[in-house]
């Protein structure tokens, strides 16, 4: 991936992020702080990396996303609406009455969605089962899931991190959004999943730590996964929470909190004077 190309990007991570902020704010509740940090990711797996179409979302040859951290829909929401699988005015609809955009994704509901998520530890779970059905299919599409960091306090995640190397699912490529911070607070304290790292080598994983918000190192560390043969491989996510937004970041107050209409404003603005300073780059 060139510098252009990982501008162009990082503009569209800050519109997803932008989206997600809208829906969190229109609902009066949500998840943004988690949503923030997983925005780059998404941009380079659904406009650089992922084979899918809008137009034909249950392609069965598509490549699969699931997020196992589903509170975190406003990001998923986001980037599905900017990819043009539904209006990005919709993101506003977002936990109301009547919206097909429920707080958590829902697979029969929203196009785009391989997988209705919520209950922490079950969606790492759902696509080693998709990555098996793929394997098993002779399909040659790849499978994709982001576990939040706190997630891993989860018993079910480390049964799914069993279940993957013993069956070779080298189509499947985890994401671990370690921010460090879960909603009580800081995760070493909470319940500490660390070192992150080593626990998932010990299980057989492929294992790449990278800076979440560097899209050549994202996209990189997917193709580095993609060559691996044997085995799965997680790609640890060292992330910032709430990241785009000054008042957000490394903050655990955001975690399921909605900013109020001044802090709404402050926030799309910064986001916009960052869309604007990327867009100047790429011009210049």
């Amino acid at each position: 991936m060139n510098n252009k190309r990982a501008i162009e990007l990082k503009i569209i991570a800050n519109r997803i992020r932008k989206n997600a902020l809208t829906a969190v704010y229109s609902a009066a509740s949500g998840h943004p702080g988690g949503s923030l940090s997983i925005a780059d990711v998404l941009s380079v797996l659904y406009f650089e990396e992922m084979r899918i179409d809008p137009k034909k979302p249950n392609d069965p040859n598509r490549d699969r996303f699931v997020l196992s951290k589903g509170h975190c829909a406003p990001a998923l929401y986001g980037v599905l609406a900017e990819r043009g699988f539904f209006p990005t005015e919709d993101c506003a609809t977002f936990r109301k009455t009547g919206s097909y955009l429920q707080g958590h994704p829902d697979m029969k509901g929203v196009p785009g969605v391989d997988m209705s998520t919520g209950s922490l530890g079950q969606g790492i779970c759902a696509a080693n089962g998709m990555a098996l059905a793929g394997k098993i299919d002779g399909k040659d599409y790849r499978v994709y899931t982001i576990l939040g960091d706190g997630e891993l306090e989860e018993g079910q995640v480390w049964e799914a991190a069993m279940y993957a190397p013993h069956y070779k699912l080298d189509n499947l490529t985890a994401f671990v959004d370690y921010n460090g911070l879960q909603i009580d607070g800081d995760i070493s304290k909470v319940m500490s999943p660390l070192p992150i790292d080593k626990k998932f080598e010990a299980f057989n994983w492929n294992v790449i730590c990278v800076d979440a918000h560097d899209m050549i190192q994202l996209y990189d560390a997917i193709q580095e996964a993609k060559a691996v043969k044997g085995k799965p491989t997680v790609i640890i996510l060292k992330s910032v929470k709430g990241k785009g937004v000054s008042f957000m970041e490394n903050n655990a107050s955001w975690h399921g909190s909605a900013p109020n209409e001044e802090q709404y404003r402050q926030a799309i603005s910064e986001l916009d004077a960052q869309i604007e300073e990327l867009e100047v780059q790429l011009n210049g």
